[in-house]
This record gives structure tokens, sequence and C-alpha cells, in this order.
């Protein structure tokens, strides 16, 4: 099945949808049986999508769960209220007090404050590697790391990451893999094909598209998935179905919105490289991007989030910048329908294991479905207004 049928077929059985388009949704807190028999067959069966307890899930969550592990692979999908509550419940759920792990240096700054607050008060020690660091990553391989995680592209500065070769090293030293697969919303990087364990993703981003609901996913192999669902499940961790239900039908038109994001965003980078004001884009599909030629040998399209860095800038000239802008909003999610911008003028902060290169602000853009000629031309204003802070 090509990807563009699972997109309208996943997660639509009709032990789901009974006998209507779309599975409908599903409230529960308690579930009651008639007999000693049905309960104890649920309760034997709590985790195999039979109905137990409504924080189990319904048939709402089983579907969802279901369209998603059709999309990326795997044996199960765990469902959480936010990405970050899936990062950070995937993690929990492998290592103990101890472990150490080793965390990829551009990684979300969410999922960096829990290492450096929450693991390390129970007993977890985190080391940060260089994104680009591919299979010499086992040179940081102790007899007591438990996960390595990875974040492809990273957040900010969206290095890409040589994935199978720190796989094939990590499994030779029983490490578990874990990635943020975010950006490509799990279907233009099949995680699974290239060696990782337990593929996560903010589901808040694309699978939702329209920036209304808050939802985290974690898909695992056959070897790792109980142990994922059961420790999501003790953790106390659940969904709305109504939420679930909104993210089922962002699933319907995935496929025609990240191609309209990716080449609405390709249209304004390459924009943005004419321009003189820009000294650097960091689009994986640009050859300037580190990593661009893994990007190319493991992903099958892009989406609409990208960087780029100023030739010159101050924060009065960044403000101006972003303060006069029409279309672009300033906001801290991405992968909704609307465009998006944020400046950061000190990458470096969010760096300990690498140096970065810029001393220049940068600039994130998620460029939404509006029209690309409005979209630019908010930025060619933009670009007049930090001209006029920078040359006075």
């Amino acid at each position: 099945m090509k990807k563009e049928t699972k997109f309208v077929n996943a997660g639509r059985q009709s032990k789901w949808t009974r006998g209507v388009v779309n599975p409908p949704v599903e409230r529960a807190s308690t579930v009651v049986f008639d007999s000693v028999k049905q309960m104890k067959h649920a309760t034997v069966n709590r985790g195999k999508q039979v109905l137990f307890y409504g924080r189990r899930g319904t048939s709402t969550s089983f579907a969802f769960s279901d369209a998603m592990t059709e999309l990326e692979g795997g044996a199960g999908c765990a469902i959480y209220p936010s990405g970050t509550a899936a990062i950070t419940n995937a993690i929990l759920s492998f290592v103990k007090s101890g472990d150490h792990i080793l965390m990829v240096d551009t990684a979300y700054e969410p999922t960096r404050d829990f290492c450096d607050k929450m693991l390390k008060n129970i007993g977890v020690e985190t080391t940060y590697y260089d994104p680009l660091i591919g299979k010499d990553i086992e040179s940081l391989i102790q007899d007591n790391t438990s996960v390595i995680f990875l974040e492809s592209p990273g957040s900010i500065t969206m290095e890409v990451q040589d994935v199978p070769a720190i796989a094939e090293v990590a499994h030779k030293h029983n490490c578990i893999v874990m990635l943020d697969n975010t950006w490509s919303a799990g279907v233009n990087f099949q995680p699974f094909d290239y060696g990782v364990d337990i593929s996560i993703q903010a589901a808040t981003k694309y699978i939702v598209g329209h920036s209304d609901v808050m939802l985290g996913t974690a898909i695992a192999t056959e070897e790792h998935w109980e142990q994922l669902r059961e420790n999501s499940y003790l953790m106390g961790q659940c969904t709305s179905p109504d939420d679930l239900y909104l993210a089922m039908r962002g699933i319907r038109t995935l496929g025609v919105r990240l191609k309209q994001h990716q080449d609405n965003a390709l249209k304004v980078a390459q924009w943005l490289a004419t321009r003189d004001e820009v000294d650097v884009i960091l689009h994986p599909a640009f050859e300037s991007c580190p990593g661009h030629d893994i990007f190319k040998r493991d992903f099958t399209g892009g989406n609409g989030l990208f960087s780029f860095v100023l030739k010159r800038g101050n924060q009065a000239a960044v403000n101006a910048l972003l303060d006069g802008m029409h279309h672009f909003k300033m906001g801290y999610s991405w992968g909704g329908f609307e465009s998006l911008i944020l400046a950061n003028t000190n990458v470096g902060r969010l760096r300990t294991a690498t140096k970065w290169p810029y001393e220049q602000p940068l600039i994130r853009l998620h460029i939404g479905l509006e029209n690309v000629d409005d979209l630019i031309d908010d930025l060619a204003q933009g670009f007049e207004r930090l001209n006029a802070i920078l040359d006075k």
C-alpha cells in the first residue's frame, strides 16, 4: 500500500469504525462486565486492545494507535498527552538509577532540561554528543549506557544524524536507540528500517496539523513494545478520545499538507538564499545544512520547518524584524497550518558537547499553507525594518 493510501485507510479497520467512515469517539472511565468470565478475560488481555479501564484505552485510542503503527511501522504505539510526555516517559520506561544515557547535543530544549534535572535527580547520568558523530559514538558508550537518544534533524539548527550508523554501534553494545522523529511526521523517514527501537513524535505538530491539540506518540519494536506499554501505563499516561479523533482526522490530510508545507518552505528558503541579509540556510535539502547528504540518502521528503543565520544583527534589529510581521506570528510550536517565526541570538547556550559556529542571530521559520508570495513580502518588509536599525 502506497503511503498516500495509508493516510486514508490507517486505523479504519471495521472493528473500530463499526460501519461508518471514521472511528467514533468512545469516551469511558469505568468499563463494566456482565460476568466474572468477561472480567477475567479483560484483565488477562488488558494490554491487547481489549476494553478494561478507560486509562487503558477505548476503541478511539486503539484505532489511533493502529493508524500510527501502520504509518511508522513497529509493533505498537503508546499515546501521551504531549510530545514532551512521550519523550520523558519513553526514557523513564527503560532507565534505572545508575544508568547512563547518550543525548544528542541538539535536542529539544525540554528534553535537555529533563536530563539535567529529573534524570540527574534519580541517579541517571547524561552525556551529550555531537549530532554528526556517526559511528564514532562508540567511544562514548559506557558499560552502564542503556539508551542512545537521537533527534534528526536537530531542533533549531537542523543537523541530520546518521541514524543507521549510530544504531549499528548501539545495538552492538545492547543500547536502546530512541529517535525524536517529529520532523519527518513519521512518514518521510521510516525509523524501523534504519535500526531505531523506539520512534517518538510530538503528534501536536504535523499529525494533528491544526494547532489545537497536545499529543505525543512512541512506537516500539516487538522486543521493546511490552515494556514501553506497561511502564507508560504505570506512570499514568492516557489521552482524551476527543483529541485522538482530531489527530486521526489530521492523518487523512497529512500527505497533501506535508507536500504543500515542503513546497512552500523550499520556495521561501530559495528566496532567502538570494538575500544579502542571510549568511547560511539551515534546511536539510540545502547543501549548506550539516548532514545534507544523509538527508538525501535516508529521507523521502521535507516539511515547513527550517532556520537561517543572519549576516549581521543585534537584539534591537531582530526585535524590529519580528514585531512588524503580518503573516508570521511568534510561537513556540510548529506543524500547524499557520506560519511561525522565532529568533535566537545565542544558540551556543544550548550546546555543551559542540561549539555553535555562528555568532549572528538565527531565525527559525515554520512555513505554513499561506500563499508564498505573501510570506515572502512579509519577510522582505521585516528585512527592511532590520536594516533600518542596523544602518542607523
